[in-house]
């Protein structure tokens, strides 16, 4: 495995982070012009960046221990961790911005595959440390959209903003209210007395993005019968209820989930908020139907474990992550409890937050 010195022949030049995502409310409402409520992980990935003594662009991921080469002017990525980056160059390129060859050196230790949004992290790592190497003007805003736009284009995820907006303007302690239509976006502090749990299921996401697409696709339909540009257009559920099926139940969990964010994002007392989180993941998987029955094990394992308040599944389902919102002092015991249940009947779930503790490896279950 290359060490940094070693990759760069002496120190980088410039270096960033950014974290992952976690989101408590707002699923599947981004590509509906809805409203969201993520928050950041403690988790992070960093990009070192020097330039390059020739005209090819070096890659390496220390977590992949993995190389990738590229011709600076007119070369082009595979498809992996270096088509992220790519992205990344060739559209700060695109807005008159001159790019060396560059040599990048990638770390993370978010968990990749868990739903915590490592790609949105890699993006906006990239394209902040490239901004402290050269210089540019990229307000944190734009910096979001031209990571989502580098995957899409180049990783070709058609994802929605939150990603990367989160990724970019978020921070552990404090939610980010966002409009997906006008990116207007606010910083709104987490419940009193409470913190987080995040357990991943063990089940890879490996429907998540075939059905991400049919699920779009529904919505934009549903939205044609309704005669609106969006479902985030319609404010009360009953209009929903004319729709033939699955159109109805899709319309309905994107309404009333918008309507979720919304009532939390005034401020709600933990219990209320912990309520809305257990409405949202019974509404994904009966109306939006992206749970799978690991997930559902997991949630109720969740919920029964002392100081929980409430708990849903988060990203795009079919695998991934569970989030929870507890108590404040008992999150970790919570999860041990969880988990022990979960895992009795033979699944590898393992703890994500709070961040494992010296001495038990983040890829461990517990």
């Amino acid at each position: 495995m290359n060490d940094p010195e070693t990759f760069f022949g002496g120190a980088p030049e410039a270096h960033a982070s950014a974290p992952g995502r976690v989101n408590l409310l707002g699923e599947h409402t981004d590509y509906n012009d809805g409203y969201m409520l993520p928050v950041a992980t403690p988790q992070a990935t960093s990009v070192a960046l020097a330039r390059s003594h020739d005209d090819q662009h070096h890659l390496y991921s220390g977590t992949l221990d993995g190389n990738v080469t590229f011709a600076a002017k007119g070369g082009s990525a595979p498809q992996g961790f270096g088509s992220y980056i790519e992205g990344c160059i060739r559209l700060v390129e695109a807005t008159g911005v001159t790019v060396p060859p560059l040599r990048v050196f990638v770390t993370t230790n978010l968990p990749v595959g868990s739903g915590l949004s490592s790609s949105a992290a890699l993006e906006v790592a990239m394209l902040r440390a490239m901004r402290n190497l050269l210089g540019f003007a990229l307000d944190d805003v734009k910096l979001a959209q031209i990571a989502q736009r580098a995957e899409i284009e180049y990783a070709r995820v058609n994802c929605g903003i939150m990603d990367q907006m989160a990724s970019s303007l978020c921070d552990e302690r404090n939610m980010l209210f966002i409009d997906a239509r006008t990116l207007e976006h606010r910083l709104v502090p987490m419940p009193a007395g409470t913190e987080l749990i995040v357990v991943d299921s063990g089940v890879p996401r490996t429907l998540a993005a075939s059905k991400y697409n049919e699920r779009r696709a529904e919505c934009e339909e549903a939205s044609r019968k309704l005669g609106v540009k969006a479902l985030r257009d319609v404010t009360d559920p009953a209009a929903v209820e004319s729709l033939p099926e699955p159109l109805r139940r899709r319309a309905r969990h994107v309404v009333l989930e918008d309507l979720r964010v919304l009532e939390a994002a005034k401020g709600v007392s933990p219990e209320r908020f912990g309520a809305l989180m257990n409405a949202s993941h019974e509404s994904l998987r009966d109306d939006y139907e992206v749970s799978i029955p690991e997930l559902d094990q997991l949630v109720a394992a969740l919920r029964a474990a002392p100081g929980v308040l409430g708990t849903r599944l988060t990203g795009a389902g079919f695998g991934g992550a569970t989030v929870a919102l507890c108590r404040a002092g008992q999150a970790r015991q919570a999860a041990e409890t969880a988990l022990s249940t979960y895992n009795k009947a033979g699944r590898q779930g393992r703890i994500l937050i709070p961040v494992p503790t010296q001495g038990k490896e983040n890829n461990e279950p517990v």
